[in-house]
């Protein structure tokens, strides 16, 4: 069928996006734990009841049992249908949404990402495994040392080197053609003009860089010598956004305690030293100015960022653009401070000079977001004079108007005022004339916009194929098809917009062999435990104790062991997403709702080892108990002695369960 959507694609598209990102820019969340919470944006209530999970990505309201994962979100907040959620989904990580009938493109497009990941992840072992198994790793770990950092620290962050030469990636990883195209995919070696490759870093300390799941993603290189560049990044690859991703981040959310404050620096050496020392949450942008992207990411954990600059030139150039990027995100709340250190000081050296206490100290007396903006644009005003009063406002309102709707801006109006002596109707003024400068620049750019909308949607229209793409998402590689009808489209009651209608499942048989309520339990438990721990399949060598249950959570399980079995590497998000329109998914819904699970990942496979023996004994105790019927049947004088002798034995056996 032309047009299906790729599985693969999907499921690199769950892998890209974020769902704390997703759900926070439509209903606000705020840290709870280790989950997020916030009230549920599907019913009424004055309590939150919404929780959304960032490392299984899929949220689940306790209160009207809505749940799945960033496919389903959007398709009910949003009231799209399948493609439609797949293509709103995509654009907001800039991707392109392909259509293929290649039934081996699904398997290619599946395997793609995941295969950077193993290798870049491969890399880093090697890289870490070079600073004790290498000879050049002596003069790395010397280096280390004399910047203070100790082995736990190294071991923590998985420091390593990269060794002298131009084919140690080539020779130790890229083993056949295709290792080598995903190591050049990665961004870790270099094509050269005669189509050859050479390895990108070369006598390097190296940093792995780490998304916010923990996945190595890239690195960050660092000389021994004076070569240049000092430091050198991985280039963008398609798992790799400098734009997107902060070291460090990953290792501060690991860390124990509460995330109170996240403190922005410049260096990896800064992050790794200020963690030797106590302070677990700092991290780095890698090369580039601190984004709107990388201040969603933070304030996702704490409510407050700290920027830490040189107090030179560059050091305050990146302050201002701090600044420039911070403003639309400090929402009442928030708080941003910005600290500028003595010359010829990092963070690294100073906090060995002066030790972690003092420079937390330092870090807690940073200048407030409200402060550092007044000191920023007053920079070359005489505001004692009335025309750099003047001078003052034009540049301020512009700014304070970027911040959102609440206290705080309300606040830096008035202390505008105060600074300015200008009156609250001059202000206006002057603010309404910014205003209406920024509308004109909206409209343009609006106008713009719609043009360029309009020749994509020309050049879409001319290339849609004939097919929504929608059971794409239910066609699996081991040939199982959860059939997915066309979607129906009704309307809404409220306001007469088109709200897609849920495809529905085949009807599957509903009962069979009765199961006891510990048997039912048991069952739930399982499917709730392998909806979160998907990798526990590993651990099920046997589970033919479920194959004559025709309960509908027994169906449910038998359905999910089966796909993990064929895909035991499907993550919590994917896993979900295959049972999107059919029955199975209100329960898969209703079974997320065990939150205590979540503390148990330890002991989760165990935990499953003993479901299945219970579920065993249970089938076994069913086949004795069957027999013995069938025996009692007969009567005792016309038994066979084989038959009474075994009559006599399951009575025993009967007796003591």
């Amino acid at each position: 069928m032309s047009g299906r959507i790729p599985q693969g694609f999907i499921d690199d598209l769950l892998e890209r996006v974020d769902i704390v990102e997703i759900i926070d820019a439509r209903s606000s969340l705020k840290k709870a734990g280790r989950n997020y919470k916030g009230l549920c944006p599907f019913h009424d209530e004055k309590t939150p009841s919404f929780s959304v999970n960032a490392d299984k990505q899929f949220y689940h309201c306790f209160g009207c049992g809505a749940g799945g994962n960033a496919v389903s979100f959007m398709m009910d907040y949003e009231r799209l249908d399948f493609p439609q959620a797949i293509d709103a989904l995509a654009a907001t990580v800039g991707l392109e949404v392909p259509k293929e009938d290649n039934p081996s493109f699904n398997k290619v497009a599946n395997n793609a990402n995941k295969a950077l990941y193993e290798i870049l992840e491969r890399c880093a072992e090697l890289f870490h495994s070079n600073l004790r198994g290498h000879p050049g790793g002596k003069q790395a770990i010397e280096y280390l040392k004399n910047r203070g950092l100790d082995g736990n620290t190294a071991k923590q962050f998985e420091i390593g080197y990269a060794p002298p030469g131009w084919d140690n990636l080539i020779k130790a990883v890229g083993t056949t053609p295709l290792k080598i195209k995903q190591l050049f995919d990665s961004g870790m070696l270099i094509e050269k003009d005669n189509g050859d490759y050479y390895d990108r870093f070369r006598d390097r300390i190296m940093f792995p860089i780490r998304d916010h799941r923990g996945r190595v993603v890239g690195f960050g290189g660092r000389v021994l010598g004076d070569d240049k560049p000092k430091y050198l990044n991985s280039p963008e690859t398609p798992v790799f956004s400098k734009s997107k991703e902060l070291y460090g981040l990953y290792e501060a959310r690991k860390s124990k305690g509460a995330i109170e404050r996240i403190v922005v620096v410049e260096g990896y050496m800064d992050v790794v030293a200020l963690a030797q020392s106590g302070i677990h949450y700092a991290t780095a942008t890698l090369g580039t100015a601190t984004s709107s992207d990388h201040l969603e990411r933070i304030f996702r954990v704490c409510p407050e960022v700290v920027f830490c600059f040189d107090g030179d030139k560059a050091g305050r150039a990146a302050a201002n653009r701090a600044l420039e990027n911070v403003l639309p995100m400090i929402r009442d709340g928030l708080q941003a401070r910005f600290l500028f250190l003595p010359d010829g000081e990092d963070p690294d050296t100073l906090v060995r000079s002066i030790g972690a206490d003092r420079f937390e100290h330092q870090i807690g007396q940073g200048l407030p977001l409200s402060q550092y903006l007044f000191d920023h644009v007053s920079e070359g005003l005489d505001v004692q004079s009335m025309d750099g009063r003047a001078r003052l406002s034009t540049l301020a309102i512009p700014m304070i108007d970027q911040i959102p709707e609440g206290v705080f801006k309300s606040l830096m109006h008035k202390e505008l005022a105060t600074r300015t002596g200008l009156e609250a109707d001059t202000l206006e003024q002057l603010r309404q004339q910014g205003r209406e400068q920024q509308q004109a620049k909206a409209q343009l750019k609006q106008q713009q916009d719609q043009l360029a909308n309009q020749r994509y949607q020309q050049s879409k229209q001319a290339a849609k194929p004939a097919d929504d793409g929608y059971d794409g998402y239910f066609n699996n590689d081991d040939g199982g098809h959860h059939e997915a009808p066309p979607v129906d489209i009704d309307h809404d009651d409220n306001n007469g917009a088109p709200a897609p209608r849920r495809p529905q499942a085949k009807q599957r048989p509903s009962k069979s062999p009765a199961i006891n309520s510990r048997q039912r339990s048991n069952i739930q438990t399982a499917i709730t435990l392998l909806l979160y721990f998907p990798g526990s399949i590993s651990q099920l060598d046997n589970t033919e104790a479920i194959d004559d249950l025709q309960d509908q959570d027994a169906l449910l399980l038998k359905e999910i062991i089966a796909f993990l079995k064929n895909h035991p590497a499907t993550p919590t998000y994917t896993l979900i997403g295959h049972w999107i329109g059919t029955s199975f998914y209100e329960r898969l819904q209703e079974l997320l709702n065990d939150d205590m699970l979540l503390s148990c990942e330890d002991g989760a496979q165990q935990q499953l080892i003993d479901i299945f023996s219970f579920l065993a004994n249970q089938q076994q105790q069913g086949q004795l108990e069957q027999e013995l019927n069938t025996l009692s049947e007969i009567p005792f004088n016309e038994m066979s002695a084989e038959q009474k002798l075994r009559y006599s034995e399951l009575l025993i056996s009967h007796s003591k369960h």
